[in-house]
């Protein structure tokens, strides 16, 4: 077991936990304002914590990002559980993609930033991405399954696809309506 390891392993102490809680506050509310681009210092600042608090905790933007959409992807599975258990599968297909693509776009710049780590090994939100992904080819494969969607597509298709489609959401400013016709006119050659 190496140092890097048994530091893992053992808990934080109190004040360092409410330090790390209190930036991974901060750059939700950061990132939901500014988008993940925002600056480390606004965030630290935010958190009430110094810059070095902040880099020890979170050596990267993609470290600090996979750790607050960590957060996240308890919801994603229970979302995705429920509109399996629900709904019909085609309808479950089209709600996932509606819901993934609004939670993706929460935070400006988030689809580029997950579009730069699907390329590149090692990347902090690839765990966090790879979830989404095996979340979304599941209720793809359920609507495959019932003859409601194309078997030609894939997860990672059908994912990208949703990133794309909610950069546009949040490049044109759409709100919750908009944001679900943008997602219906882009997937819907997607369906059987």
């Amino acid at each position: 077991m190496t140092a890097d390891n048994i530091a893992a392993a053992r808990p934080l102490r109190a004040d360092a936990r409410r330090n790390r809680d209190a930036i991974l506050r901060a750059a939700r509310e950061v990132f939901e304002l500014e988008g993940v681009l925002a600056s480390f210092d606004g965030i630290a600042l935010r958190a009430g914590v110094g810059n070095a608090t902040l880099y020890r905790n979170f050596p990267t933007r993609d470290d600090l990002l996979a750790a607050v959409m960590e957060s996240d992807l308890e919801e994603a599975r229970a979302e995705a559980k429920v509109l399996v258990a629900e709904l019909a599968p085609r309808q479950a297909l089209a709600e996932w993609l509606v819901w993934l693509t609004w939670r993706l776009r929460i935070w400006h710049d988030l689809p580029h930033c997950v579009a730069e780590a699907s390329g590149e090994q090692g990347a902090s939100v690839n765990p966090a991405v790879a979830l989404l992904m095996r979340l979304t080819g599941d209720v793809l494969a359920g609507a495959q399954a019932a003859g409601a969607a194309l078997r030609s597509v894939d997860a990672r298709e059908v994912f990208e696809l949703a990133t794309a489609v909610s950069w546009a959401v949040d490049r044109f400013g759409d709100d919750q309506s908009s944001a679900r016709r943008r997602v219906e006119v882009a997937t819907a050659g997607l369906f059987t």
